[in-house]
């Protein structure tokens, strides 16, 4: 075996894990699907969803999705599902087929998260009033 063979066939050690590989593990605990999670733990999966979610910007726009309003609820159930309603500026919006699956695939990156839902709404329709202070003042309106 050459030395190329042998480093390529190498099994990381369990208990000599890098500090890269450590950080990439989720903190969370896993889900009981049989025993509810506390209010506390409800408000952080929120709070982290809704930070998965900022990272997720707007093509046409240079302001994040949760900033600039398109997130309308984000609920956590007992059971650490979460159903996410959303909506887009514009039903033509280019990114309307694409983009609430991107926001289903960031928020399940949360830890200790169950199933996610993501539902497109059109009810109320979006305006730039339901822009955060922040998008606003990234956009000059303010």
């Amino acid at each position: 075996m050459s030395f190329l063979d042998g480093f390529l066939n190498q099994r990381p050690d369990e208990n000599n894990k890098t500090a890269a590989a450590a950080e990439v593990e989720p903190e969370a605990k896993p889900i009981n699907r049989g025993a509810p999670i506390s209010a506390d733990e409800k408000q952080k999966i929120k709070s982290l969803s809704a930070d998965k979610i900022s990272e997720i910007f707007d093509p046409e726009i240079p302001v994040n999705i949760y900033e600039l309003g398109l997130i309308y609820d984000i609920d956590v159930n007992d059971f650490a599902d979460v159903v996410i309603s959303m909506t887009l500026t514009s039903p033509h919006c280019p990114v309307a087929e694409t983009m609430p699956g991107e926001v289903e695939v960031r928020v399940r990156e949360v830890a200790g998260i169950g199933d996610v839902q993501v539902a497109l709404v059109w009810e109320p329709p979006w305006d730039m009033s339901m822009m955060s202070e922040a998008a606003r003042l990234e956009m000059g309106f303010m």
